[in-house]
């Protein structure tokens, strides 16, 4: 984007900044994009942006992780798992820690890669570890209808996917002051734009989907503070080029046929109801939690951690107490500071709130 470009798009947004907004983006993406590009910096001082749970890594919960982790001490067990999640901490260890002992822990960067591993390891069993949103469930979906359609009985998803809006509306339920949300161009390619209009409908909120280039987010942020200074609620679409109204349609269809909605816990947020995915009945020989008895405690977060404040948007990465200090990328305690994705991360390698505090 050139710096005339960017001066116009920053003067527009000053022209309709003359109430406080505060704004939120729920994608990790949007996260690390506005501080890798310094882009609060060019906004007034009477927008606030905040980072919500839009890192599939970071609302993940800890229980899931120590699951994840007993799975992996099962004999004959290969866990196949996406790389972020491999250092978030658990309850009393990690993915790391478990393969450093001696597990079969193996990072994917596709879910098919799992079942190459099953077909090549007929006498193990491998539990690939689903998690994320709309935009990564398809990919999960089409691993467990190929698996079946294979008869591979080594084959098993231990699922942590999770749905955007009932997130969305429990941020608002419980009261967090959100004037608009920025949402995500990923998962709305998949939701269509749609998605957001009954936010729009029942809350006193703006929603704006964005892609994830400078002028995308800047012209995504223009477009809530006119419809937040109009005080028309509505959906607004600042990234046409890769989403409709209507989505993927084929995508969400082939997610319905393998998952059902299921009430599902979130870091910071706790239990929301109808915003997880679980395995449907039709396909139970391919969900891990079934397959496998394995009980598993509630986990403890770390002393002093405020990753779930973080994700409700109720505070920023600087007041957390461990933040630069117990707590680096290198040593994290809380997932937002592993995943790439999340705030604490894009903080500590961005400078804060792009050197404005």
């Amino acid at each position: 984007m050139t710096r005339d470009r960017t001066e116009a798009l920053r003067a527009a947004i000053v022209r309709e900044a003359d109430l406080p907004a505060a704004l939120m983006e729920i994608c990790g993406s949007h996260t690390m994009a506005i501080s890798r590009l310094g882009l609060r910096s060019l906004l007034p001082d009477s927008i606030r942006l905040i980072s919500g749970p839009g890192c599939p890594v970071c609302v993940t919960e800890i229980s899931y992780i120590d699951h994840a982790v007993a799975l992996s001490r099962r004999p004959g067990t290969i866990i196949a798992t996406y790389g972020d999640l491999v250092r978030v901490p658990g309850s009393g260890s990690s993915l790391e820690k478990e393969r450093a002992s001696g597990a079969d822990v193996r990072i994917v960067y596709s879910a098919m890669q799992a079942l190459d591993m099953a077909r090549d390891n007929p006498d193990r069993q491998v539990i690939f570890c689903g998690i994320g949103f709309e935009t990564t469930t398809p990919a999960t979906a089409v691993l467990i209808q190929t698996a079946d359609e294979q008869s591979m009985d080594n084959l098993t998803v231990l699922c942590a996917h999770k749905r955007m809006k009932p997130a969305m509306k429990a941020l608002l339920d419980a009261g967090t002051k959100i004037d608009g949300f920025l949402c995500p161009g990923h998962v709305s390619v998949i939701t269509g734009m749609g998605l957001y209009e009954e936010i729009c409908r029942d809350y006193p909120v703006a929603c704006t989907v964005a892609g994830f280039e400078a002028e995308d987010i800047l012209l995504g942020i223009l477009s809530l503070m006119r419809s937040i200074r109009s005080g028309k609620n509505r959906v607004r679409n600042a990234y046409p080029r890769a989403v409709s109204r209507e989505g993927n349609p084929k995508a969400r269809g082939i997610v319905d046929e393998v998952f059902e909605s299921c009430d599902a816990v979130w870091r910071g947020l706790g239990t929301i109801s109808g915003s997880g995915m679980a395995v449907r009945d039709r396909y139970v020989g391919f969900d891990a939690v079934r397959k496998f008895d394995i009980r598993v405690e509630a986990g403890k977060d770390p002393a002093g951690c405020r990753c779930g404040e973080i994700l409700r948007g109720l505070c920023e990465p600087a007041e957390c107490p461990l933040f630069g200090g117990r707590c680096t990328p290198e040593n994290p305690v809380g997932a937002c500071m592993v995943s790439s994705e999340g705030t604490c991360a894009a903080w500590y390698t961005y400078g804060g709130r792009d050197g404005r505090g």
